[in-house]
């Protein structure tokens, strides 16, 4: 019977949950959802069939690959975990920790932002080329050539996500619920800090967000020099078609009504589900009215 080979200097052991610890600035959240819960009792039942990847740190571990099964085995009520254990450089480890990670679904844009920085900071430790930061002129970005540092995406598009690593944490949040789309979120990621703080005290304000158009205007006034308080102001209280005659609920009033850690989008598709199935009993009721 043939043996299978593990590769040089790695080896699976049964691991302490209390000697491991997270991974030193892990972009990607984890959150304590349904999906958590139910791979948490998938380990009751089952164990933790894939095992984590870590490397040795003083006289315990660091995970590298495994932060939500970390989580989920903890929850479980579990002690120990299967683990590959792997000396590894701070470089290597970044470079696997945000490659092992972006197959997933449901990545969040600030988690691709905070991932793809990470990974782009340790190429340039090891010196490779790269040009996903630029220097800027009075608000204008000046590129050097692009190298991708990410297999299904361009570079230029993991350009983009990098670039809302410089976006006010609130207007970062807005890009994760869905309220920003990503292209005016890069557009605005431009603007200096002082002009995102007023951005957003108008948004609030106005209760409406920019489109596209609108945040590329504020990037060209702010090359140009010529992006104050009052001209944000005025670009925000234009109004647009897609705002008008809008019913908005605030998030903060009806998030005890869904599981934690749901997305806005997320309780949007809920409350639209709900109120076809209102509408359908409706419809239902009035056809029963009719035929008496």
């Amino acid at each position: 019977m043939g043996s299978t080979k593990k590769p040089a200097g790695i080896t699976v052991e049964s691991v302490k949950l209390a000697d491991l610890q997270p991974f030193p600035g892990n972009p990607y959240k984890v959150t304590e959802n349904d999906e958590l819960r139910a791979m948490a009792e998938s380990i009751r039942d089952h164990g933790v069939i894939t095992p984590l990847v870590v490397r040795p740190i003083g006289s315990g571990y660091e995970v590298v690959s495994g932060h939500r099964r970390m989580a989920a085995a903890a929850m479980a009520g579990v002690e120990t975990v299967p683990a590959f254990v792997r000396e590894m450089s701070d470089t290597a480890a970044i470079i696997a920790l945000v490659d092992s990670n972006m197959h997933r679904e449901n990545i969040l844009p600030s988690e691709k932002a905070f991932a793809y920085k990470m990974k782009l900071d340790a190429i340039k430790k090891q010196g490779q080329r790269n040009d996903l930061s630029g220097d800027t002129t009075c608000g204008r970005p000046v590129h050097k050539s692009r190298d991708e540092i990410a297999g299904p995406e361009s570079g230029r598009q993991v350009q983009r996500y990098v670039r809302l690593t410089e976006l006010n944490p609130q207007l970062l949040q807005m890009v994760d619920d869905g309220r920003i789309a990503l292209a005016p979120a890069v557009e605005l990621s431009y603007l200096e800090p002082q002009a995102q703080a007023v951005m957003l005290e108008a948004m609030q304000l106005e209760d409406r967000t920019p489109n596209l158009s609108q945040a590329q205007r504020m990037r060209q006034l702010l090359a140009d020099c010529k992006l104050d308080r009052d001209v944000i102001f005025e670009i925000m209280e234009e109004e647009k078609p897609n705002q008008k005659e809008q019913v908005k609920l605030k998030a903060d009033s009806i998030r005890k009504y869904f599981p934690k850690g749901y997305t806005t989008q997320q309780m949007e598709q809920v409350i639209m589900k709900l109120l076809a199935d209102w509408q359908l009993k409706r419809d239902k009721a009035a056809r029963n009215q009719d035929a008496r």
